[in-house]
């Protein structure tokens, strides 16, 4: 037969392994965000509750423990991984992730692969996927580790990277942000790999978190108290949600919202400021809690279509939304200000599989460049006295204490405790800063610091 790629053909839409697959490919050749992308394939291929959950695991899987993958594919392949056709890597991968780390039985794993590499890819490459995955199936998961991984005495962060699929520099990064302490390295890196709950808001005002729970079938969050945690399902589903009342928010980013609005402000208290508003759920929240105190909020985005997402979210709340780079805002005096600053995301790895493989540490310094600028901005913002809060949802010390450092030395800003402003949370470390973790908290990993402008 020829070696020719087949013409496309699409397989039966319920097959939860050809939507992993697509997962896969939009990902990889258009730079999808795995959490944005499935949901709607999901709806559009009209699966059952029981293929929904396994397209959703065996997609998040495979991107989340790609570096695994890869090393014990590069044992089995006779050619360098780096040569290797993208679409035939990922039915490599998609199978490997079977073998190594579900029930799924090595017949139905390798079969199932063979079946789906007949519907992509070409006659050749189909004896391929047959081939090198029955020699993945030779061993489970551990004994792979101990033949591609280094040993922890030879190199710790390189085999916590291949033991938990993380690149090394991200397993270092971590490393740092807790003290140096290894053993809870591995354990932050295992909750990165761990599906995680979906989280919801309930927004003040417009619906109680106890309604939320009854009619999402949700257990109330342990932190906030608009927290709703659920174990799975299509969130968007909820009317509640289509109509704003709440929202898919993880727990600690609601926590950074009411760090925030929680510390106690002396003098007036009525405008408030998000610097970095898109897309818009930390707005959302800020709105519902202004609308409370009859405060307002200015929402200031620099991208357009986020801003219309900023708009979507806090309709019918009392949040200005305006297109402007949050460098330069518009007026100053406000009394609260929320510098959400762009970040590499390393705190939200479990919610976006494929982050972990697409940052990498050349990406570091201008982000924590544009994160200076941004809290030196909002703290000019601020009326003498005011409060900024400074939030990232990534744990890494250049992001985090080395932007805080550096803005408070220049300016004279006063840092405030912010375990103050949330109480009953435990492990939030030595303060005054706070650092959440999903392995401690079961949130994503956010930063929050709060600042107090000098007075005169």
């Amino acid at each position: 037969m020829s070696g020719r790629r087949p013409a496309y053909r699409p397989v039966p839409t319920k097959d939860p392994r050809r939507v992993a697959y697509d997962l896969l490919r939009a990902v990889a050749e258009r730079d999808a965000y795995a959490n944005l992308t499935l949901p709607g394939m999901l709806r559009e291929r009209g699966l059952d509750e029981r293929d929904r959950a396994l397209a959703t695991e065996l997609g998040y899987g495979t991107l989340r423990a790609q570096g695994l993958l890869d090393a014990v594919l590069a044992a089995c392949l006779d050619r360098p991984l780096e040569t290797v056709d993208a679409t035939l890597l990922d039915v490599l991968r998609l199978g490997a992730y079977q073998l190594l780390r579900t029930r799924i039985p090595t017949h139905a794993a390798v079969n199932t692969s063979v079946d789906l590499a007949r519907t992509v890819l070409t006659h050749g490459q189909v004896s391929v996927v047959n081939a090198v995955l029955r020699k993945v199936s030779a061993y489970d998961e551990g004994s792979w580790l101990e033949r591609v991984a280094p040993t922890m005495a030879d190199d710790s962060a390189a085999h916590l990277a291949q033991q938990y699929a993380h690149p090394a520099w991200i397993v270092r990064a971590y490393r740092d942000a807790l003290g140096g302490d290894w053993a809870e390295t591995a354990a932050a890196l295992a909750a990165d790999d761990e599906r995680p709950r979906v989280h919801l808001v309930a927004r003040p005002g417009r619906i109680g978190r106890d309604e939320l729970v009854a009619i999402s079938g949700g257990a109330p969050g342990p932190w906030s108290p608009y927290a709703v945690r659920l174990e799975g399902g299509d969130p968007g589903a909820l009317a509640a949600v289509r109509d704003a009342r709440a929202g898919v928010q993880d727990e600690g980013s609601q926590l950074a919202v009411l760090a925030l609005t929680g510390t106690a402000l002396d003098g007036s208290d009525r405008s408030w400021l998000d610097l970095c508003a898109g897309p818009g759920g930390k707005a959302a929240l800020l709105g519902a809690l202004a609308a409370e105190r009859e405060a307002t909020v200015l929402a200031l985005e620099i991208q357009p279509h986020r801003a219309r997402l900023v708009e979507q979210a806090t309709r019918g709340l009392p949040v200005r939304t305006v297109v402007a780079d949050g460098r330069q805002p518009p007026g100053d005096g406000h009394d609260r200000v929320l510098v959400d600053a762009p970040c590499t995301g390393l705190g939200a790895l479990r919610r976006r599989p494929e982050a972990r493989w697409r940052r990498q540490p050349t990406d570091i310094p201008p982000l924590a460049r544009l994160q200076r600028e941004l809290l030196t901005a909002g703290l000019q913002a601020a009326r003498p006295g005011g409060l900024v809060g400074y939030v990232t949802c990534s744990p890494h010390l250049a992001e985090t204490r080395a932007v805080v450092a550096d803005v408070v030395r220049r300016t004279g800003a006063e840092q405030v405790d912010a375990r103050g402003a949330l109480p009953g949370i435990p492990d939030l470390g030595d303060g005054p800063a706070v650092q959440l973790w999903p392995h401690r908290h079961g949130t994503d990993a956010m930063f929050i610091a709060l600042l107090r402008t000098p007075r005169p």
